[in-house]
């Protein structure tokens, strides 16, 4: 699994972020891959082998690498507003600080994103699980 560069830079400016001086592209790259979804056709990002002991999972290697920037974004819009709580409004020699404002828009911006992420989904198995010869014979 792999964030390209157009991702990064696209997840760059949904964070308000043109440098790498807060986030560089290796931090942004694991946020992004936190976010692995179904591709166009439908593959999911990870292949179950579901005859073993535990299940083993891998890397599907049919799978066209796409990721919710979405939710990678309201994730550090968190973050951000996380850094910044502990800011508040004053008011010091006749002027008035709203430092405090900044986590409202922050959060803001994290569910504004977070409204926006793509739709989970799951697959259900029935279990015991039942080959298709075996529902064959059922019918």
């Amino acid at each position: 699994m792999t964030a390209t560069a157009a991702m990064i830079s696209r997840l760059r400016k949904m964070i308000d972020e043109p440098t790498e001086a807060t986030y560089d592209d290796v931090s942004l790259a694991w946020y992004i891959e936190m976010y692995p979804l179904l591709d166009v056709l439908g593959n999911d990002p990870q292949d179950v082998d579901w005859t073993t002991t535990p299940p083993t999972i891998s890397e599907a290697d049919d799978w066209i690498p796409t990721y919710d920037l979405h939710a990678a974004a309201a994730d550090i819009w968190e973050e951000k507003a996380g850094a910044v709580s502990d800011e508040f409004d004053f008011n010091a020699d006749g002027g008035n600080y709203s430092r405090g404002q900044k986590e409202e828009k922050y959060m803001g911006k994290a569910r504004w994103h977070s409204s926006r992420r793509s739709a989970k989904t799951i697959k259900s198995f029935v279990e015991p699980r039942v080959t298709a010869r075996e529902q064959s014979n059922v019918d």
